[in-house]
């Protein structure tokens, strides 16, 4: 965990499965670290198994932390994930942006 000038920030980093095979434990881990902090970055870069479910799970905890205020921020997209947001019809990098918030260049 690490702070900064606007507070808490709990950083997760997600495992190389986010499958539906496992979405189950990739839940409790986002739902466990959402919970102990008010600001959550979520480590994209290990994915290495994504699918539809991986994608509805991220976007409904960006979507949360939006309407509870408290920031859920991505952060290192790994190729696979991008692969399957284009799959899931998030067709460009501007899509993405407007529906994930992500970290970029230390920002």
């Amino acid at each position: 965990m690490s702070s900064d000038a606007t507070g808490p920030r709990w950083s997760l980093q997600l495992p190389a499965d986010c499958s539906i095979a496992a979405i189950r434990s990739v839940y409790d881990l986002i739902r466990e670290a959402f919970v102990r902090q008010d600001r959550l970055e979520i480590d994209c870069s290990s994915v290495d198994k994504a699918d539809v479910t991986s994608i509805q799970l991220l976007l409904s905890a960006t979507k949360t932390g939006d309407a509870q205020g408290r920031p859920v921020v991505l952060t290192s997209f790994s190729q696979s994930l991008r692969n399957t947001l284009r799959r899931a019809g998030f067709a460009s990098e501007a899509m993405i942006d407007q529906h994930f918030p992500q970290k970029k260049d230390g920002i």
